[in-house]
């Protein structure tokens, strides 16, 4: 793990997205920018890897929710042949499509899970390294317990995905490509029709592909969401900024509501994938915001951890930052 040290800054993202994003949806939940004071914490330096769960699967034989039938109890109202275990999965088009309904390019797969990511077919040979996906958010908090860690809140994630850098577009600064090199797994080229590659990687890559920011954590931006421990609410900001001052350690508001799915329960997302792009969404921009229901998982989602200061060891590598 690395220690985040702490402290102020200004949260959020402003209401264009940075001008870099042709939807200005895609941020108009992460204003107004307010101030915002967390204390020192540490982090994993990348998402939970695939080995990594396997490893808590194995001590504890823990079932995530993907891989569970639904029940009757639960969907009195879906027919019998649409209660079977599985999860969502990206489906690029073949054609292009309006970018107004995601469902066009979102499918649910019957036997999809984290050890399937993409369905019956899939599985993670070679991909020991690689995020795990289709979690969803009771999976990530059973792991984050068994390690003896959790989730971290939205304010913790962003303030670590800033690496210290302050007011910038992206966690490593202000200009996507520095010397035309690339810093994070996004999507190019016409989506949702094909992703050409152009950064190396044509859906998730492993951990550590890319530069770490400022702390040294990895893919703080792209490559796959991440799970925040707080409820969603698009007007939380607003509700912050009015209050004035300095938020201390926000946790989040006390109940969700997303009035696009107003009888949803979501928690926050993190850090874009590698799914986001300049046509649809740009949320690798360090301040935006994603949501979803709490059990519902996809193969662009997964974890890291921390763990509050008070927890850990504090036992450090000479001149590191890093946990041991």
């Amino acid at each position: 793990m690395v220690w985040i040290p702490g402290g102020e800054f200004a949260m959020g993202a402003a209401a264009d997205g940075g001008g870099s994003c042709e939807m200005p949806m895609a941020s108009n939940d992460a204003g107004p920018i307010h101030r915002v004071r967390v204390d020192g914490f540490w982090m994993d330096a990348t998402a939970v890897t695939n080995e990594q769960f396997e490893q808590f699967v194995k001590a504890t034989g823990y079932i995530t929710i993907a891989e569970r039938t639904p029940t009757k109890e639960e969907f009195p109202t879906a027919p019998a042949q649409n209660l079977i275990a599985g999860s969502v999965v990206f489906a690029p088009t073949d054609h292009e499509v309006p970018l107004d309904n995601y469902f066009q390019w979102w499918t649910y797969v019957p036997g999809a899970n984290w050890r399937h990511p993409l369905g019956p077919d899939s599985d993670l040979k070679g991909k020991e390294k690689y995020p795990v996906v289709q979690v969803a958010y009771p999976d990530a908090e059973a792991y984050a317990k068994w390690a003896g860690k959790r989730l971290p809140t939205e304010a913790e994630f962003e303030f670590a995905a800033r690496g210290g850098l302050s007011g910038k577009t992206y966690v490593w600064g202000d200009e996507f490509r520095p010397n035309g090199k690339w810093m994070a797994n996004t999507w190019q080229g016409k989506f949702p029709v094909k992703d050409a590659g152009e950064d190396g990687f044509t859906g998730i890559a492993s951990v550590k592909s890319f530069p770490p920011n400022g702390y040294g954590l990895y893919d703080m931006a792209g490559n796959v969401w991440e799970w925040c421990s707080d409820w969603y609410r698009p007007d939380y900001y607003k509700t912050l900024a009015e209050k004035g001052g300095v938020a201390i350690n926000p946790q989040g508001p006390d109940s969700p509501f997303d009035p696009a799915e107003p009888n949803e329960k979501k928690r926050v997302h993190r850090g874009g994938s590698f799914l986001c792009n300049s046509q649809y969404c740009s949320r690798y921009i360090v301040g935006t915001r994603g949501k979803g229901e709490v059990n519902t998982g996809t193969n662009h989602l997964g974890f890291r951890c921390v763990k509050s200061a008070q927890k850990a060891a504090t036992k450090l590598t000479a001149g590191s930052n890093t946990r041991q």
